[in-house]
């Protein structure tokens, strides 16, 4: 409690950046903890709800609208995007706080270090050095709690980060059970066409050649 009374506003300042941020990623982290994991591997039929099922389920009506191609991909990125919405809300706001702590503790101290040197001016040079040691520490002391405040938060961050990255993972994968499909699908009616196509010229050919 001493340190904080000595550091001033600004240690205030972080400490409210430090539960700000560890707030957010709290909740990240709960959020992720109590998703469902759906094997992938199994029936669509036998999947519980959740994300993976609203998007296979939402690409599922889409191509049954005769949607192929581009516009059922751009529907899986949309779906995805709007899954992974709910997960990334306010982990920017993290990055923020994260980065700008050293700097505000940076402030303070070049703040402090003002202050100290003023009272040496006013002194007219005459200062005791343990007062001047004492003010000297209390402005260090910023720049120590924002550096404290930032690294825990950036690791944090990085953390939750790749955990959405796996999750992002897993999202795609199950997109890819309708894409895939649907390319397989594209390909054989192409190879429809292209073997109709051949056939009407061969009889076309036929056609000729007995004239």
């Amino acid at each position: 409690m001493m340190w904080i009374e000595k550091g001033g506003p600004i240690v205030w300042i972080l400490i409210a950046y430090s539960i700000v941020g560890l707030s957010i990623l709290a909740g990240r982290y709960l959020q992720l903890m109590f998703t469902r994991r759906i094997n992938l591997k199994s029936p669509i039929s036998e999947w519980k709800d959740g994300a993976e099922k609203r998007i296979v389920l939402g690409l599922q009506q889409k191509k049954a609208s005769n949607s192929y191609g581009p516009e059922l991909r751009a529907t899986a990125g949309h779906l995805i995007h709007k899954e992974m919405k709910c997960f990334e809300g306010g982990l920017k706001t993290v990055s923020v706080l994260a980065n700008t702590a050293p700097l505000l503790g940076l402030l303070g101290t070049i703040l402090g270090m003002i202050k100290a040197f003023q009272v040496i001016e006013n002194a007219g040079g005459k200062v005791d050095a343990m007062a001047l040691a004492g003010g000297i520490w209390e402005a260090m002391l910023t720049t120590g709690v924002g550096l404290a405040v930032a690294i825990p938060l950036l690791i944090l961050l990085h953390f939750i980060e790749s955990a959405l990255t796996r999750h992002h993972w897993r999202l795609q994968q199950a997109a890819a059970l309708v894409l895939e499909t649907d390319l397989t699908e594209s390909v054989e009616h192409n190879q429809e066409g292209e073997t109709e196509i051949r056939q009407q010229s061969s009889e076309a050919a036929w056609g000729s050649n007995a004239i």
